[in-house]
């Protein structure tokens, strides 16, 4: 199926994947997007902490997700090798934080998660001892545990980087343009070989779809030794804390059933550099540089949809696992869709099959 006319309907992570993916293939790729340029952070993907955690979304996925998640941690180091820019991207794990009025939360967790686990992939509690070993600046809590196949990706040199390495091959950009109408081999009148759509919450009223908040905020804190991401029980909700370069840590909350895209509340911020001080005290004197809300695509069952037809496929429903699942999903949509053998797979295919 080489030298193909593709349409892509959506500019965020999905889109900038399958654009840098397919145009290295050698076909001519156009994608439609309603931001203004390449920098406008509408997408999901641009707001993401970008935490690769197939272990700990098993909370709200299943063994689906983890296996996708553990492919895609793989298929994102040869991808990150291959970009033109730098990207941070590391694989040494995270750490599930509890203070000790906590415990009980982080049990009803971990035990969400072992029957779900691959086999030999469960938390290791950790001692007070290791935990300062691994990270000495982590101070505070009273029960720890590491799991060791997690990783991150600093999201926003990720989304620069693929559109970059996109543009070099050719793709041609259609920004400003809303798609209004989608079929199979046609966007919005203009007729294309085949067509992705890859729009999350725009792909509305074609899937059921809902949008959850997401809330991060960043912090400067100079001297500050944090190797791993951090994710801390939380009343509330799940409070993570992702180091990235320059000093910079992301705070942020996994979700919140709502589809406001206002600014961060007074509240919420309170609640996540509370928790964020309580396990890494030295945070007392960091900067709050910025703060951003979004909102994933989730379906009814919050897991993810890839569907194939002739000459229309649709990725969405990522949720809160856009970034963990987005490689492995592109990759199988690409296989099943035909582009990677010489006689298309002409077929709808349920998010069930692709898992090995």
């Amino acid at each position: 199926m080489a030298g193909q006319h593709i349409g892509i309907a959506g500019a965020g992570l999905l889109g900038r994947l399958l654009a840098w993916q397919l145009s290295s293939r050698g076909h001519r790729v156009t994608v439609f997007d309603p931001a203004p340029n390449g920098e406008a952070r509408g997408a999901a993907g641009w707001t993401a902490a970008g935490m690769l955690s197939p272990l700990a979304e098993l909370e709200c996925g299943d063994a689906r997700v983890a296996q996708l998640g553990l492919r895609s941690l793989d298929l994102w180091a040869g991808i990150v090798a291959q970009l033109p820019q730098p990207v941070d991207f590391r694989r040494d794990g995270s750490l599930l934080l509890a203070h000790g009025a906590d415990l009980a939360s982080a049990q009803r967790l971990l035990a969400q998660i072992a029957p779900k686990a691959p086999p030999g992939l469960v938390p290791e509690r950790l001692t007070l001892a290791q935990i300062h070993a691994l990270e000495p600046d982590v101070q505070g809590p009273a029960h720890a545990w590491l799991l060791r196949t997690e990783g991150q990706i600093h999201t926003v040199q990720a989304m620069q980087s693929l559109a970059h390495a996109a543009s070099q091959r050719g793709v041609r950009w259609r920004w400003s343009h809303a798609v209004r109408e989608l079929a199979p081999g046609r966007i919005d009148g203009e007729r294309f070989d085949a067509v992705f759509d890859v729009r999350g919450l725009g792909a509305r009223p074609d899937l059921p779809l809902r949008g959850v908040r997401g809330e991060i905020v960043w912090l400067h804190a100079p001297g500050l030794s944090l190797r791993r991401a951090l994710r801390v029980m939380h009343p509330r909700s799940r409070v993570y804390l992702v180091p990235r370069p320059g000093d910079i840590v992301v705070v942020g909350a996994s979700e919140i059933e709502s589809e406001d895209r206002s600014p961060v509340s007074v509240r919420t911020l309170l609640g996540l550099l509370s928790a964020a001080h309580s396990v890494l005290p030295a945070l007392a004197e960091a900067r709050v540089v910025h703060t951003e809300t979004n909102l994933r695509p989730a379906l009814p069952d919050n897991l993810p949809c890839l569907e194939i037809q002739p000459g229309l496929i649709r990725i969405n429903g990522l949720f809160r696992h856009g970034w963990l699942l987005a490689p492995a999903l592109v990759e199988d949509a690409l296989r099943l869709g035909g582009f990677d053998t010489d006689e298309p797979a002409m077929k709808r295919t349920p998010i069930e099959e692709p898992t090995s």
